[in-house]
């Protein structure tokens, strides 16, 4: 079985201004350094379809989809959510699709058509919390497809791994208490969202590092808290929320990653994956902002999905 990616041209019209670091060329730089890498034609290419409003309420509320839909703006405007934050007349569209190819990767991967999938998507949605959007995210993709997963698909345990920089607030707040679902991330505090390190525990290992954390001190919490978490827990599935800022060339974050270390986190979770989720695993893209260090990540992530190194 091979490795998809999913996308659509729908993820490329969502825009917040030619200012904003979270832009359509996100998407363009991957797929460049996919052809550099001559790796295209490696993985199975999927459109997205558009997310049923029925899977987006599993994880958020009402008024949530309602301001996203009900204030995409005329075409050149924008309508602002927070200061980092904005709507486009194409919004709610990408946002379907970002979320919809995370449920529909869901489904192929456990209806073992594919081995497993990376959703090269955005917005992202790591930050977006049940009831609000926040932090470049509009719906929340990992914890939508999670729920899909638990809710439609009947598994009883799946984890969220989360590399991004930033703390995945939006998904810790969904399943905040929830026994089925293991979070386990590194993140830079203090640095946005600005939230306090939970307490550890088996289902929530969260760990907080100062700016400046190399490759060597995320491979220890991997080594050291990650996985002797996912292996009592023994996920069903895994979910990545992959966002590639903590890379020593992107700005947006104060971390020093670079892409041996991307490659390394996914050839662990692959192995737990393997033992315990029948190698079940889906990625969906959430930050990175440096195009040329988000490029070259994403493909040694995808090389180590396929197992091509």
């Amino acid at each position: 079985m091979s490795t998809a990616i999913y996308s659509h041209p729908d993820c490329l019209r969502h825009e917040m201004g030619d200012w904003h670091p979270e832009c359509p060329g996100r998407l363009q730089a991957i797929d460049d350094q996919i052809i550099l890498a001559r790796l295209e034609g490696l993985f199975e290419q999927r459109s997205a379809p558009l997310a049923s409003l029925e899977a987006i309420r599993r994880n958020h509320t009402d008024d949530l989809i309602a301001m996203v839909r009900d204030h995409t703006p005329p075409p050149g405007n924008y309508y602002p959510i927070d200061a980092d934050t904005a709507l486009c007349h194409d919004s709610y569209q990408a946002a379907l699709r970002a979320a919809g190819a995370a449920v529909a990767a869901t489904d192929a991967v456990i209806d073992r058509e594919i081995a497993n999938a990376f959703c090269s998507v955005r917005p992202p949605g790591h930050h977006a919390r049940p009831g609000a959007s926040m932090g470049f995210c509009l719906f929340n993709n990992v914890a939508i497809a999670a729920r899909h997963a638990l809710d439609v698909r009947g598994l009883e345990r799946v984890a969220i791994v989360d590399f991004d920089v930033h703390h995945g607030n939006g998904t810790a707040e969904s399943f905040q208490g929830d026994p089925r679902v293991l979070m386990a991330s590194f993140f830079e505090h203090p640095f946005y969202p600005y939230t306090e390190p939970e307490p550890i525990t088996p289902t929530c290992v969260n760990v907080p590092l100062p700016a400046r954390s190399t490759g060597e001190a995320v491979r220890k919490v991997v080594q050291e808290q990650w996985l002797p978490a996912l292996h009592a827990f023994r996920p069903q599935m895994i979910f990545f929320s992959a966002g590639f800022d903590a890379h020593r060339d992107d700005d947006m974050g104060g971390m020093a990653l670079v892409e041996a270390d991307y490659a390394w986190i996914t050839r662990q979770v692959m192995q737990v994956a393997k033992e315990h989720a029948q190698g079940r695993i889906v990625s969906c893209l959430e930050g990175g902002y440096n195009l040329s260090a988000l490029g070259r990540s994403v493909v040694a992530h995808l090389k180590a999905l396929a197992e091509l190194d």
